[in-house]
């Protein structure tokens, strides 16, 4: 398939006019492949050549004008149209196409608990094609006109209002929207309605999880509202749509897709298990992240992949400060800063970093890669260290300006920033250039400067480019009672590069840069700060404070200035007596994923994993009054997870429930399966018992997990078949499969399998395309094998495999963490 040059874009649209697509969609013949007919209505400014793309099973016929065009002209996904004469035109194709089981086009899912089917599309960036031909770019709007055949007992959802007769569904036609945008989910859904502002907003899932879709309705409506009138507070620009609903789907790739009056979630969102207050949070974050898009990505739309910053940056910036101001959620930075920092700072540490804005994205499987923690996390961070900056009015009132001068159009940075810098005097086009068009993570670093009669000035240096403004917390130790507590003396707020010292009196206890999270940069200590961070980081009293100290730790051991032991021991004096679940949940991922997995070597793992079993039960044991069940749910999650002996978390299983609660939902059920079958405690008999227990889609991926974890051999060759040797597994399946696969608990079981990864992934990724690549190299790469062997088989595959690019990138990622990993192990070799 040949994929869209920014070139090609660009001369296709100085081209054409595009005004109107009909489409036709036949759900009703069979499990394979699905009708689709479309209509284009175009118009072509100059007389020239150019094509549209399909991705058929079967290319029936085309015509052009009314007079037939060849099927056999199509050249894998682009169909000619030649010597096109100035004026309209009308190009009609009839195709049949298949569905999906990775999550890209058309996703067929049958939910195995009830045999209900599903289907749903997925058609972002260029998978439009594998559901109707289209001249695919997100510069060529139209409206949409869609009807859809389906079968009796289904409800067809879209981005308008849908309306049936006799089992065709038709939609309201769109606004002009991008091709990608477009949305339509079919099954015999769930769904929960109501209206507000007179429009109709609704939930949908499948019927197997309408019991949890109606438990959480309340709240999820309440989210929604909220959000929606919030935005109605800070955007001049009403809602663009007719209606607003939100489905969770099965086996949905991303998190959610902001397709305009149709959201789609993936169905984990749809709790059946407990979760903790963060993870609800988390929720509402997605729900307010997608709603901002409906301004910011689906009213105005980026003119070009090189500006999907404009998009994701953006919603993620205002999905977050949102939630904060308009739901109970007030904390959300704290959980921004524990979980997705990290991931932009991981990100613009690779090789493969690229500025927020980058300078030119030349074709549409570069533009895939780019959605990453540098368009998400980065970016946001910039654009709030931006309102820092500016201030939130000016902020508003120039995003206010873009939307006006560009509705249901497209728009470029230049559009987007010429439009902030006139809402203010500051120089936007410099902040740009400075903190858009570059890579790489600044670090700041304070000096205590000393003066006369005990007094001190702060120094700050800093080692990057980029202008930062940042709040420096001055902390005195509570010599009261308490003790061990942490007083804010004085937040001060500086911008950087900073002229002369800054004043700062008395030295204080902890010196903290970038307090409040404002700016996008990684922080140290000054020496006599370090030690207080290590003897009273809990405590500080605020919980981002605590976030940022935390990160910096962090940061601090992956760039080997921190040994992976003195982490551990901050964490195991501190985390029990933490009350932030983002922050403990935080600390203890790095730790289990990084530390013990990682960084450590397999004779120090044993005593790590011992360490992190006490602090999770210091913290089961701190929780068992009740009022903190988030808190004991992270810490039962995690104590299970680093169990290094069955025993204990088998009773669990055989009592179905840890002493003192919680009882052991299918979550925790095959959580603690996973791990007895890592530890050998478990076989194929007890996995299908509790699939028998538990047959849903979810309790499928628990088996396929447990079964890949088993230490024989011939269930390690099976899952191994499974994942590379067929194409049979779903995304999901394939996902829980490969998560299962690689335990270090079994590197000498498995290290055969190193090398086979390297080929066999390269071939999957040519067969199964950008999702089930980008599945392999995450989930599939043999992480835990931290040795020279598979950096150099990494490297080898790279220079001489050629893998597509979306695994070309993963193996990038994965095997630049491969070499910080081993210098961290060099760094605190004995």
């Amino acid at each position: 398939m040949s994929v869209l040059t920014r070139d090609e874009a660009q001369a296709r649209a100085e081209l054409l006019d595009v005004h109107r697509y009909t489409i036709e969609l036949d759900l009703t013949g069979g499990d394979e492949t699905f009708a689709s007919r479309t209509l284009i209505r175009f118009a072509a400014r100059a007389a020239g050549d150019t094509f549209v793309e399909v991705k058929p099973a079967e290319l029936r016929s085309v015509t052009l004008d009314g007079q037939p065009l060849d099927p056999q002209a199509l050249d894998g996904n682009r169909l000619p149209l030649k010597n096109l004469t100035p004026g309209e035109h009308e190009l009609r194709v009839d195709a049949r196409m298949r569905y999906s089981r990775t999550g890209e086009g058309m996703h067929r899912f049958t939910d195995p608990t009830d045999g209900e089917t599903y289907v749903y599309t997925q058609l972002f960036l260029d998978d439009v094609q594998r559901v109707f031909a289209a001249f695919d770019q997100p510069d060529l709007k139209a409206v949409f006109d869609l009807s859809v055949t389906a079968p009796q007992g289904w409800t067809v959802l879209a981005n308008g209002v849908t309306e049936h007769t006799d089992g065709v569904w038709r939609a309201a036609p769109t606004p002009l929207i991008s091709t990608y945008l477009v949305a339509v989910a079919a099954g015999p859904w769930h769904s929960v309605r109501t209206e507000h502002r007179g429009l109709p907003f609704g939930l949908h899932c499948r019927r197997s999880l309408a019991p949890y879709l109606d438990a959480d309705a309340d709240e999820l409506l309440d989210v929604t509202r909220a959000c929606f009138d919030r935005y109605h507070e800070k955007f001049d620009e009403p809602y663009p749509f007719d209606s607003y609903d939100q489905a969770f789907v099965p086996e949905f790739n991303a998190g959610a897709m902001e397709n305009p009056g149709l959201v789609t979630f993936r169905d984990e969102f749809v709790y059946r298990s407990a979760v903790t207050d963060t993870e609800r949070q988390t929720r509402a974050m997605v729900i307010a992240h997608e709603m901002a898009h409906m301004w910011f990505g689906d009213l105005v739309t980026l003119k070009w992949w090189d500006d999907i910053w404009l998009n994701e940056s953006f919603a993620e910036y205002m999905g977050y400060q949102t939630l904060t101001e308009a739901t109970r959620f007030t904390d959300t930075w704290t959980d921004f800063a524990v979980t997705r920092k990290s991931w932009g700072y991981d990100a613009d540490q690779r090789p493969s970093t690229h500025p927020v804005a980058p300078d030119a994205v030349d074709d549409t499987a570069s533009a895939l890669l780019n959605f990453d923690g540098i368009s998400y996390a980065k970016g946001a961070s910039a654009l709030r260290q931006l309102v820092a900056w500016l201030g939130e009015k000016d902020f508003l009132a120039g995003i206010n300006a873009h939307f006006a001068r560009h509705r249901f159009a497209n728009a470029t940075l230049a559009d987007f920033i010429d439009n902030l810098a006139g809402a203010t005097d500051r120089d936007v086009h410099g902040w740009a250039d400075a903190w858009l068009r570059t890579t790489g993570v600044d670090t700041l670093t304070p000096r205590v400067v000393p003066g006369e009669q005990g007094l001190c000035a702060l120094a700050t240096d800093r080692a990057g480019s980029r202008p930062h403004r940042i709040a420096v917390g001055l902390y005195d130790r509570d010599l009261g009672d308490d003790g061990g507590q942490l007083v804010l003396r004085e937040r001060l707020h500086l911008d950087l590069p900073q002229t002369g010292d800054h004043p700062i009196g008395k030295r204080p206890a902890l010196l903290l840069l970038n307090d409040g999270d404002l700016t996008y940069a990684k922080v140290r200590f000054d020496p006599e700060s370090f030690d207080t961070v290590r003897k009273d980081l809990s405590g500080l009293p605020q919980p981002l404070t605590r976030a940022v100290v935390w990160n910096a730790l962090r940061d601090a051991v992956r760039d080997g200035e921190l040994a992976p032991a003195a982490y551990l021991e901050t964490a195991r004096a501190h985390l029990p007596l933490e009350t932030d679940l983002a922050v403990v949940q935080g600390v203890l991922a790095f730790a289990t994923t990084y530390l013990t997995d990682r960084y450590l070597t397999p004779e120090e793992r044993p005593a790590a994993l011992a360490t992190l079993s006490e602090l999770c039960r210091d913290l089961i044991r701190r929780t068992e009054d009740g009022d903190h069940p988030g808190l004991r749910l992270i810490a039962v999650r995690h104590r299970i997870d680093v169990a290094a002996h069955p025993d204990t978390i088998a009773a669990w299983l055989a009592d179905g429930t840890v002493p003192g609660g919680p009882e052991l939902d299918p979550e925790l059920r095959w959580r603690v399966l996973a791990r007895l079958a890592v530890l050998g405690a478990t076989d194929e008999a007890a996995i299908d018992a509790e699939l028998e227990r538990d047959p849903s889609a979810t309790g499928q991926e628990g088996a396929a997990l447990c079964r890949a974890a088993l230490p024989d051999p011939d269930a390690k060759e099976r899952a191994w078949q499974a994942m590379f040797g067929s194409d049979d597994l779903s995304n999901y399946l394939f996902t829980a499969t490969a998560r299962g696969f690689w335990q270090p608990e079994q590197a000498g079981l498995v290290g055969s399998y190193v090398p086979r990864f390297y080929a066999d992934a390269v071939a999957l990724a040519d067969r199964r395309g950008p999702a089930m690549a980008e599945a392999a190299g995450r989930w599939a790469f043999p992480a835990h094998a931290v040795d020279p062997d598979n950096l150099r088989l990494g490297e080898q595959c790279l220079a001489e495999a050629a893998p597509t690019p979306a695994l070309h990138r993963k193996l990038t990622d994965q095997l630049d963490d491969l070499r910080r990993a081993l210098r961290v192990r060099d760094a605190y070799r004995d």
